[in-house]
């Protein structure tokens, strides 16, 4: 499903139209990701968890060189299944 079938699914199963579907959407997105950069975990129970894990500086292999690299710390964003959903994708 990409976004504008997920606008679509919203429109239809709430009730609302497709252009307020997709501020509402884009409202959620907006909000998660700026909860995400502050540091903050995004709890919704039965759903899941978006949280932000940190990995840190490790060392791998170019594949076409053979090299050793050293590939940066970084963030990234992890979300984890709630009971519920899992239960419904069983």
């Amino acid at each position: 499903m990409n976004k504008a079938e997920l606008i679509s699914a919203i429109a239809a199963e709430s009730g609302l139209s497709k252009a307020d579907s997709k501020k509402a959407l884009e409202a959620f997105v907006s909000c998660v990701s700026q909860s995400l950069k502050d540091g903050d975990k995004v709890s919704l129970i039965g759903f899941g968890t978006f949280s932000v894990s940190e990995r840190s500086e490790r060392t791998g292999i170019n594949p076409s060189t053979k090299a050793t690299i050293t590939i940066p710390a970084k963030k990234v964003a992890k979300f984890k299944a709630g009971a519920e959903l899992s239960d419904a994708i069983k």
